[in-house]
């Protein structure tokens, strides 16, 4: 069952103004740990980081909350899954989120696609619930 969907889509150029304007700040306030080690060893550094700001955005819209009632930026991180596949690892308020979402006996899954084409990055996420029993092997299990 589908219980979230969220786009983005970022300006890659804007991105790059927020990153010569406030640096080290902005990505420390932003992303990861793991998004930063991420992006910073890609030769396209800046488009690697304006989608993983649209993923977050998508990840906001698809809980319903957008950067808002306890949910921010560093508690949505894109990670890959062993095949590569990006997903969402959520944490804080983000985590508490998702958790009110999934019905009783199901657990959450996050699908997030990623893509750039410069000027612009754009992302998808959809959140489902599914069976607890069913296979699953992403970032949290």
């Amino acid at each position: 069952m589908i219980v979230g969907i969220g786009s983005d889509i970022a300006d890659i150029r804007r991105i790059e103004r927020t990153l010569e304007r406030f640096g080290n700040r902005f990505v420390q306030r932003v992303f990861t740990e793991i998004e930063q080690a991420k992006s910073e060893r890609r030769r396209e550094r800046v488009a690697s980081y304006a989608k993983r700001w649209a993923a977050k955005e998508a990840c906001s819209k698809a809980l319903g909350t957008g950067l808002r009632m306890g949910v921010n930026w560093r508690e949505m991180g894109v990670v890959n899954l062993p095949s590569g596949q990006p997903t969402m690892q959520l944490t804080g308020g983000a985590a508490v989120r998702l958790r009110t979402l999934i019905p009783p006996g199901l657990a959450p899954r996050v699908h997030v696609t990623i893509t750039d084409d410069h000027p612009y990055a754009q992302a998808f996420v959809v959140i489902e619930a599914i069976p607890s029993d069913t296979p699953y092997f992403g970032p949290d299990r």
